[in-house]
């Protein structure tokens, strides 16, 4: 094989009680990508659709984790990529995660599946580094794992895969603005309570039993964050209105899609998300700014061949 063209999904990270551990995949938004063997050695950009994207290889997330690979794989042939970009940078619901995933599961593919996915993982964080100065995998894990995912840890890399609910669905609601995930871990303190910090816990806690056993009830008891979101909230219009109306209907929980400005809330089922759906449409139709909505089952399944 060639060529070959994937499909990388949309994720929602820190999962409320989750910072920088948590995250699943959308079933249906995502990323496409284009990538073919080519005679010359390296990682050429040929093609960007969709955004505003650097064709510099060293400053674009999917070529800088393609290059990661390549510097261990040593393979006496190069690569050729074309991006389809479909989730805007700086939504919050993974758009480099997506970029830096697609390139290194299609060179993998193209290599023979040399490399296991935490191998993959790491590769993309170096993508990550670039995006938001940080290495961070709770995007990527999800992408490239499919389901609910944990990082346990970075240092060595460990994610652990959570069973994914059949009945759950996701709502998210995408303002038009753009909050760079860079900034948004600015605004973030660098102290936080010890009472803070055992809350979060006992909710990361209840939320994994939750999923185990299929418990709806606790885990909307446990989708609460207590360290990230009262400081980040203050960043995107109306977002109390969204999650007070949203739980007030039925939603299981809501929150800050990873660093914003989207927002998600969780449903069991198709139409009780639909509502929330209508819910978050009526809030927004009130202001002058552009917004999108998503209804996805989270997928079961990560980055995929087309």
């Amino acid at each position: 094989m060639d060529e070959i063209r994937v499909f990388s999904p949309a994720t929602v990270s820190n999962v409320a009680c989750g910072f920088d551990i948590l995250g699943f995949p959308l079933d249906s938004v995502g990323d496409e990508m284009v990538v073919r063997k080519t005679k010359e050695k390296g990682i050429v950009i040929t093609k960007i659709e969709g955004f505003d994207l650097p064709f510099d290889i060293n400053k674009n997330v999917a070529s800088v984790s393609a290059m990661a690979l390549l510097d261990v794989a040593k393979p006496e042939f190069g690569f050729e990529i074309e991006i389809y970009k479909k989730i805007k940078p700086g939504s919050g619901i993974g758009s480099s995660g997506a970029s830096a995933t697609s390139s290194v599961y299609a060179i993998n593919e193209l290599l023979g599946r040399p490399f296991n996915k935490l191998q993959l993982t790491e590769f993309a964080m170096k993508g990550e580094l670039i995006s938001s100065n940080s290495e961070h995998a709770d995007n990527i894990a999800p992408a490239l794992f499919g389901g609910f995912t944990m990082v346990k840890s970075l240092n060595p890399l460990e994610v652990l895969q959570l069973p994914t609910l059949k009945d759950l669905f996701v709502v998210i609601i995408h303002p038009q603005i753009e909050i760079k995930t860079f900034e948004s871990r600015g605004i973030l303190p660098k102290m936080v309570s010890l009472s803070d910090v055992t809350k979060q816990i006992s909710d990361l806690g209840g939320l994994v039993h939750a999923l185990h056993t299929s418990d709806y009830e606790l885990l909307k008891k446990s989708l609460n964050d207590h360290l990230v979101e009262k400081h980040r909230s203050k960043l995107i219009p109306y977002f109390d209105e969204l999650k007070s109306k949203s739980i007030a209907a039925g939603a299981i929980g809501c929150s800050i899609s990873g660093s914003g400005p989207s927002v998600f809330a969780l449903a069991k089922g198709r139409q009780m998300a639909i509502n929330i759906e209508l819910i978050f449409n009526s809030i927004f139709s009130k202001s002058n700014i552009d917004f999108t909505t998503y209804v996805s089952k989270i997928s079961s399944d990560g980055v995929a061949t087309i």
